[in-house]
């Protein structure tokens, strides 16, 4: 299946209620037959279901997703010291992101020649895109969504039908499949899910595009991971970007950057599904009772070696 980008808005709408129908009713099935968790919470107050272990089936998922011959877009960002994780982040995912579906891998880098050569499953593709350095990480991480943007434009669209922009220095530890797939997707921060809304460190000041008031907001997501239709997340990250620089245009830079920037999008247009921290999590944590299984954990790393500035 493959979305051109001169198709029929309502055909569309079409595929994206049907897949959304589709998550509804197998998530709403399964909330029955499998071991109902009441140990988290499996569904926003808007009725999109959140994913843990132990609420979906992924042998019936993938038989769902499998026959739709989906393509499924992967971006990273390996510049300057970070291209020393793509290797690690590479072969884990080779072992366990969307094993069985197509995947092209988007890798931005400014050192084109260190990326590693790794062996791809058939079917795998990678493609490196050279992009500028910075003396300031807080640069690199703003401008994700202006290269992310562009490169959906020149390139994407025409190749995936869905994407996922992940962080270059974490690992895959376990399964992840389709159950993640959806219209827009986002994920919850694993430093934030037990705490209450007004300790999410949401951008509070009033100038910011970002800007987030003290009783309102849902979750706080984490920025490590966008992921949906490629349509959709083309959409959230030309806002987000055309935010950010509305905020550079009034010497303002929100406290966290594009997370900042994507919580207040996603506070506006809610996710249709959202992942458990089992999907975002931090090798210096250890497993909860909440978390039972980690698949997909930033590692551990000496910010001040890594980083331009800290």
């Amino acid at each position: 299946m493959r979305f051109s980008s001169n198709a029929k808005p309502y055909v569309l709408l079409v595929i994206a209620g049907t897949v959304l129908l589709l998550g509804y009713v197998y998530f709403s099935f399964f909330s029955e037959r499998l071991n109902r968790r009441t140990d988290v919470v499996s569904v926003t107050p808007w009725l999109a279901p959140i994913v843990w272990e132990g609420t979906f089936d992924p042998v019936l998922i993938d038989k769902i997703y499998k026959p739709m011959n989906l393509t499924i877009a992967t971006t990273v960002f390996a510049v300057g010291k970070y291209v020393r994780f793509l290797q690690d982040f590479l072969e884990t995912a080779e072992k366990h992101f969307m094993v069985g579906f197509h995947v092209r891998y988007y890798v931005f880098t400014d050192r084109p020649h260190d990326v590693p050569s790794v062996n791809l499953f058939q079917g795998r593709h990678l493609s490196v895109i050279q992009v500028p350095g910075s003396n300031r990480w807080q640069e690199i991480s703003a401008r994700r969504m202006e290269f992310i943007q562009t490169t959906i434009e020149r390139q994407i669209r025409r190749e995936a039908d869905y994407i996922f922009c992940l962080d270059v220095d974490s690992k895959f530890h376990a399964r992840w499949g389709s159950e993640s797939l959806g219209r827009l997707v986002a994920v919850i921060h694993p430093g934030y899910y037990e705490q209450s809304r007004d300790r999410f460190p949401y951008e509070r000041r009033l100038a910011s595009t970002a800007y987030i008031p003290m009783d309102e907001g849902d979750y706080y997501y984490g920025g490590a991971m966008i992921g949906g239709f490629v349509e959709d997340v083309y959409t959230l990250t030309k806002v987000c970007r055309t935010r950010f620089e509305e905020d550079a245009g009034n010497s303002i830079e929100a406290a966290w950057q594009e997370e900042s920037h994507l919580n207040r999008y996603l506070l506006d247009n809610k996710p249709s599904k959202v992942l458990s921290p089992e999907y975002l999590w931090q090798d210096i944590k250890a497993k909860t009772k909440q978390v039972k299984v980690i698949r997909f954990s930033a590692v551990i790393k000496n910010n001040a070696e890594v980083r331009p500035n800290v």
